[in-house]
């Protein structure tokens, strides 16, 4: 994302636990966050999204509205509401998560899109879209080489940045009291 200087991340929920909160709370790029069926302790996603220096928002529904560089977008987790909604022409775009499998069609001037799962944990297949809000055109994309949790590149990054995502587990964090 920083390749390809992404400003702003949109999630669709379905973190799975609150590791991923914690991560994206500690990012370089800002977070937008809506909840799907399957996050985790939503305690402690809300708590990291509190933590100082956070850049995780997290709102308290599965939906949610938000506008950026005058684009009007609505997010939600559930695909039975993304294509009403993309079918009221209040938006430029309308995101949606739940089913995992990338989408992307226009209903009038809407954009209709899921980006599918980053984490490649139920299809396989690493995905993400970016919405260019100059031009509104959507871009999906397939990761290629993706790295899960238990590689060692990501064993390293939680090692360097655990101090600051407050992990229960001090395995990983050299600084943390037993």
């Amino acid at each position: 994302m920083n390749e390809i200087d992404v400003e702003y991340i949109l999630c669709l929920g379905d973190l799975i636990n609150p590791g991923i909160g914690k991560l994206l709370a500690t990012q370089d790029i800002p977070v937008f966050l809506i909840w799907g069926n399957n996050d985790g302790d939503r305690v402690e996603i809300t708590l990291a999204s509190k933590a100082e220096n956070s850049v995780l928002t997290v709102s308290p529904r599965t939906f949610d509205f938000i506008e950026l560089d005058g684009r009007k977008i609505f997010l939600t987790h559930y695909d039975d509401l993304a294509e009403p909604m993309a079918k009221t022409g209040l938006y430029d775009a309308v995101f949606f998560g739940h089913s995992h499998d990338m989408h992307i069609s226009q209903i009038e001037n809407c954009w209709l899109v899921n980006p599918g799962e980053i984490a490649a944990s139920k299809t396989k297949k690493a995905t993400m879209a970016v919405y260019d809000t100059t031009a509104h055109q959507i871009e999906l994309i397939e990761l290629e080489d993706i790295i899960h949790l238990k590689s060692d590149l990501m064993v390293s990054y939680f090692t360097e940045h655990a101090h600051k995502m407050n992990l229960r587990s001090t395995l990983l964090d050299p600084k943390a009291k037993s």
